[in-house]
């Protein structure tokens, strides 16, 4: 199975205040114990670095930012990055959803990796995507 982890599930896993962070913990080990396949995008990160400094203490997010980073090097973690032609790509989707104002252009990055890794599920309390292009399911956690 694979998961694209965005800004959201990043947050909540690196930040022990938040209402969640044991529940995405625990899934979050459970799911690479089980062998799934991880996926998040620079422009995620990007959000996520950017937050968990405004957010949290300097030492957590850059414990954060050096375990993301280990993850990617270790492998068990697949960095996506938006080239131009993603870029172009997600221009598009954001012209197609006229309706849709308060998707974040990174969500869309992140609509248009999933439809090229065929990525069905993203970890994420925003619930447009599953109102998107492919109709993506979000990891339900028993809250």
């Amino acid at each position: 199975m694979k998961v694209l982890i965005d800004t959201w599930g990043w947050i909540i896993l690196y930040n022990k205040s938040e209402k969640k962070h044991t529940e995405v913990k625990n899934w979050y080990h459970g799911f690479r114990k089980q062998g799934g396949i991880l996926y998040t995008t620079d422009y995620v990160l990007d959000e996520t670095f950017t937050l968990l400094f405004r957010r949290t203490p300097f030492d957590l997010a850059a414990e954060a930012m050096t375990k993301i980073d280990n993850a990617i090097e270790k492998g068990y973690l697949i960095l996506e990055r938006i080239t131009p032609d993603r870029f172009e790509k997600t221009k598009k989707l954001r012209l197609k959803y006229i309706d849709k104002n308060l998707i974040s252009f990174t969500d869309l990055t992140s609509v248009i990796v999933m439809i090229e890794k065929e990525i069905e599920t993203i970890l994420s309390e925003d619930d447009h995507f599953a109102y998107l292009e492919g109709g993506f399911q979000q990891t339900q956690l028993n809250v």
